[in-house]
């Protein structure tokens, strides 16, 4: 089954989006992955949850949730 992971993170700089890009690039069936740094925005398309990238990304020290809570930049 394949699902569309869209999740707010906070991307300050290079090194922040390496960690990110690495920790996504670690999970089993990730299709593909997307980073917008300029809306904080990660999108990741696979046979994963919401809640599992979230973990993977939590285990990096990166806050995430998901997208569309209401409080999308403009």
């Amino acid at each position: 089954m394949t699902n569309v992971v869209e999740l707010k993170v906070g991307l300050h700089c290079e090194e922040c989006i390496k960690k990110i890009l690495k920790a996504i690039k670690k999970m089993e069936d990730v299709y593909t992955y997307d980073v917008d740094v300029e809306l904080n925005k990660v999108t990741v398309t696979g046979n994963v949850s919401s809640e599992a990238v979230i973990r993977a990304l939590h285990k990096i020290g990166k806050q995430a949730s998901s997208w569309g809570s209401g409080d999308q930049a403009a």
